[in-house]
């Protein structure tokens, strides 16, 4: 066990001092938020910690076989199924849920949460994994070793492994056969004022089952709406302090 300690520490300080040369290596264009875990990321991206970026998620109002914000999603971020249900790329899908006693249910979208205290980043080995000062949650795919322990770690199933080759990249979602990603909750549309693409879909169908908005700002439609109508996050038994809430569930 102490032989392989040397050879660990090593390679982790080679993966750490390659990302700049990484970065060469991406299709002209392709970059990532940030080169490293959460130091680098407070310095480079364009987020403030006065800001919390988070979604409000009306059951009520999301419609049994609409899959706007999924088509939405995988379009401007370039995941798609490969054949392989199992193991495919889904930065976010539906679920239903359904009360055996009564038969009622709802169905709502699941994607990343962006936690405050997020188990993805607590676990990472290199700092892959880490939470802009917004607290959006993002991969570096510069340092992603693909060992899946923040797969493991995520209660809610909410990250993915890149099983296949991927061509025809993002410019703003760079992806890698290998590593791990998730929803990245539009940051770099957040970034240049935008709203993420789920939920310009939803609206675009005439649903609105998804809004955006700033947490801290209490004079926001989402802050305002948590403050007025009953609304839950998964597993708040957790303590992760998700920024996705669910009303009407």
């Amino acid at each position: 066990m102490t032989g392989n300690k040397p050879v660990d520490e090593g390679r982790r300080g080679f993966l750490m001092s390659s990302v700049a040369v990484a970065a060469t290596l991406l299709a002209p264009g392709v970059t990532l938020y940030a080169m490293g875990g959460d130091a680098a990321a407070a310095e480079t991206a364009p987020a403030s910690a006065k800001v919390r970026w988070g979604l409000l998620i009306d059951a009520a109002k999301c419609k049994n076989g609409c899959a706007a914000c999924i088509d939405a999603c995988s379009s401007a971020h370039g995941w798609q199924s490969t054949g392989h249900p199992e193991t495919d790329a889904q930065w976010v899908r539906k679920i239903t849920a359904t009360d055996p006693k009564t038969g009622a249910g709802f169905s709502a979208p699941v994607m990343c949460q962006h936690c405050a205290n997020a188990p993805c980043v607590d676990v990472c080995p290199t700092g892959a994994s880490f939470k802009r000062a917004d607290g959006i949650v993002l991969v570096d795919r510069h340092i992603c070793i693909g060992c899946r322990y923040c797969m493991m770690a995520c209660p809610y199933k909410a990250r993915s492994f890149v099983h296949e080759p991927v061509a025809d990249q993002k410019p703003d979602a760079p992806r890698g056969k290998g590593t791990v990603e998730g929803c990245t909750l539009c940051a770099s549309r957040i970034d240049a004022g935008g709203v993420p693409h789920c939920v310009e879909a939803c609206k675009a169908e005439g649903h609105g089952a998804i809004v955006f908005g700033d947490l801290n700002d209490p004079s926001s439609d989402i802050a305002k709406r948590i403050a007025t109508y009953r609304s839950t996050r998964i597993r708040a038994d957790l303590g992760c302090d998700a920024a996705v809430y669910y009303t009407n569930i």
